[in-house]
């Protein structure tokens, strides 16, 4: 069994998560505990640490060639873990999943169009769209029985016939929603309705709680292949998001053209690094280190959710994947700079701010629970103390 419980010092590291914590934030590094970048305090399944110990040994650090390993293992990954059939040639490797937005993005819209979201959602999304000069057109979530739901009849209503495409967070990421096949084939015919080419991010799909099923959106909606691009990566699932890898994955032959093309316009070619993560992680040893972390995420969310929901105006969304509480704190009745005091001064908490990820996400904040549990615990009791007025 795989120990996610020991802490390991991340401080001094040129981690961003830990060492831009009291920068960022003002939580003392000395006691703070960072719950805030989406990385996870745990090393990487055994499989990726020999990976890197061959190149070490062999010390020559060249040019990545001959690419039809790393490619089958993707292959096998999306099919034996999510009955998804890929083709070697519809795979592109691009510097992480920010970078496959932008070059998205940048293949596949003109500047000054609109670009949907599905808002709250990753922050990323919205900052690459405005530095390429793209607009940003946001479609809110409805909250129905405490979790996010697609509202489709107003997003319809809001459309102005500017928008070129959309992109998907699936699963949604900071809600932590895995969307329904029913609710992804409602996402494909709005796109179909509105003429919008659709980029699916699925860099959580591996982060799965237990009782949860996520559908690709390329099984979800077959018939969208035409105007569909699937994200997937490596970096999120083994904590490996140093690597910079990911993949953009396009089945439609004038699609890739197109990508391939502003790819090599842009000289954008892979990392070898992440490459040979890439390919040692996606085994049956990664596979079923996977299994572990994911049952052991699932009884930190739980932890969690408990205390966190037992602080009278605090509510957290339901965990169905990703690591990423989602924390309500309007029943308080605080601003946001009140809440947000407390949790940073008194608890000494970073967490990232909601409103930073788009319209709904004000009274938010979000935590990342891939700690050891012991530091989840401690999380929860520094809260309830910080919240201990409303008890």
């Amino acid at each position: 069994m795989t120990d996610f419980d020991t802490a390991i010092n991340r401080l001094g590291t040129h981690s961003v998560k830990w060492d831009s914590m009291e920068g960022i934030f003002g939580v003392p590094a000395k006691d703070g505990i960072a719950m805030w970048v989406a990385d996870m305090d745990f090393r990487p399944p055994a499989c990726i640490q020999r990976a890197l110990e061959g190149m070490l040994s062999h010390g020559v650090y060249g040019y990545y060639g001959e690419e039809g390993e790393y490619l089958d293992a993707i292959r096998w990954w999306m099919k034996t873990r999510h009955g998804w059939e890929v083709e070697r040639n519809h795979i592109f490797t691009t510097h992480g999943l920010v970078n496959g937005t932008a070059m998205c993005v940048d293949a596949f819209t003109q500047p000054g169009d609109h670009v949907v979201l599905t808002t709250p959602v990753y922050h990323a999304f919205a900052r690459v769209i405005k530095a390429a000069g793209r607009e940003v057109t946001e479609c809110p979530l409805a909250i129905v029985n405490g979790r996010y739901e697609m509202d489709f009849a107003r997003w319809d209503a809001m459309l102005t016939g500017r928008e070129t495409m959309m992109i998907l967070c699936s699963p949604h990421n900071p809600g932590g929603r895995v969307w329904t096949t029913e609710e992804l084939r409602g996402v494909a015919d709005f796109c179909k309705r509105h003429n919008l080419l659709l980029v699916s991010d699925e860099i959580h799909h591996d982060l799965v709680m237990p009782g949860q099923k996520h559908t690709v959106m390329a099984n979800a909606a077959p018939d969208l292949a035409d105007r569909l691009v699937m994200m997937t990566a490596t970096t999120k699932t083994f904590n490996i998001a140093g690597a910079h890898s990911g993949n953009v994955i396009i089945a439609d032959e004038a699609l890739r053209k197109r990508f391939a093309d502003r790819m090599g316009a842009m000289g954008v070619s892979p990392n070898s690094f992440g490459l040979f993560m890439a390919t040692a992680a996606y085994s049956p040893e990664g596979a079923a280190w996977v299994d572990e972390l994911v049952a052991y995420l699932d009884g930190n969310a739980k932890l969690f959710d408990a205390g966190v929901n037992a602080i009278p105006g605090l509510r957290s969304m339901p965990l169905e994947a990703t690591y990423l509480a989602w924390v309500d704190f309007a029943g308080t009745g605080m601003t946001k700079a009140e809440f947000t005091a407390r949790v940073e001064k008194a608890a000494r908490i970073a967490a990232n701010h909601g409103d930073s990820f788009g319209l709904g996400g004000e009274s938010f904040l979000r935590f990342n629970l891939a700690t050891p549990r012991a530091v989840v615990a401690e999380a929860v009791e520094r809260l309830q103390k910080a919240f201990a007025d409303l008890q």
